[in-house]
């Protein structure tokens, strides 16, 4: 069957009017009754029911036309795929990730990537591991980077890829008594006000998880999302905080743990059972080459 009739098909379900969808298609309305009734003989069945204020859809017209949709949006999945597989020329990127993600891993890469195909759009989402997970199991994002271990329903059919190891460094106000230092123990941080990242967050996690195992209670003041937002409640002297290492310009900046390094796996993810476009597949590389540890 040829795309072109269920085009015209589609256009009559919308208007609910041949002469009026004629118009629109720029052909002559014999023209398209005589594509119709070709469709429906074609299809064994009445698509449409023609009355006198135009027409409407029969209960096998409402069945073929989503039948019909389906098979448009796939063959325009199709042509821009090939378009995407020839030079690059078009195409859209949806990607996800946490604060360090999207603030400090995604720039240097997309601005590479773009240099060399600027016609590609994107489409960012900022968001916790989790949520992220979940958005790229349900197609709504091509790729994400997480905090390993994923814990979502549905992490089998997820195919992870680990890009680099982030190191958290601790970073605190001016005035405070362990400022100026290069290291700290979790003995150091008992009972200090803290600033943290949002509760449930994987983040978040990590460092609740090393503060527990080494006896260590922090009094959870303020919860933020953005890095930037914790260092400057930090700079005010609000409690101390912690800071992806990549948030840091100074690798010195922020003190390391003594205790052992306080560090997270962050990994790029995609579905398993989903073959990445053209684009998708060359800003993964490009990822690895700038980031890939």
């Amino acid at each position: 069957m040829e795309l072109t009739p269920l085009r015209y098909f589609l256009e009559v379900a919308r208007t609910g009017h041949i002469t009026r969808a004629a118009e629109r298609l720029g052909m002559s309305q014999p023209a398209l009754s005589s594509a119709i009734r070709k469709l429906e003989d074609e299809a064994g069945a009445p698509l449409l029911d023609r009355t006198a204020k135009g027409v409407e859809l029969t209960e096998a017209g409402r069945v073929f036309a989503e039948y019909a949709r389906e098979s448009l949006q796939a063959a325009d999945d199709g042509v821009r795929a090939v378009r995407e597989l020839v030079g690059l020329e078009s195409g859209l990127i949806r990607i996800g990730g946490g604060a360090t993600a999207v603030g400090y891993l995604l720039p240097p890469a997309i601005s590479a990537f773009r240099a060399q195909h600027p016609a590609i759009r994107y489409y960012i989402r900022e968001a916790g591991s989790g949520a992220v997970g979940e958005a790229v199991l349900a197609g709504e994002l091509d790729l994400g980077i997480v905090t390993l271990p994923m814990r979502v329903p549905g992490v089998g059919d997820l195919l992870t890829l680990p890009l680099v190891t982030d190191e958290l460094r601790l970073i605190v106000p001016a005035e405070h008594r362990l400022a100026g230092r290069k290291s700290f123990r979790w003995s150091d941080l008992d009972g200090e006000a803290m600033v943290g990242f949002e509760a449930g967050s994987a983040v978040r996690d990590v460092i609740d998880r090393e503060a527990r195992e080494h006896g260590a209670e922090l009094r959870v003041v303020m919860e933020l999302r953005s890095i930037e937002s914790i260092r400057h409640m930090v700079e005010a002297g609000v409690g101390i905080g912690f800071a992806s290492r990549f948030a840091l310009q100074d690798p010195q900046v922020g003190l390391g743990c003594d205790d052992g390094s306080l560090s997270r796996s962050l990994a790029i993810i995609r579905r398993t059972d989903r073959v990445p476009s053209p684009a998708v597949a060359a800003f993964e590389r490009s990822l690895f080459a700038i980031h890939g540890s």
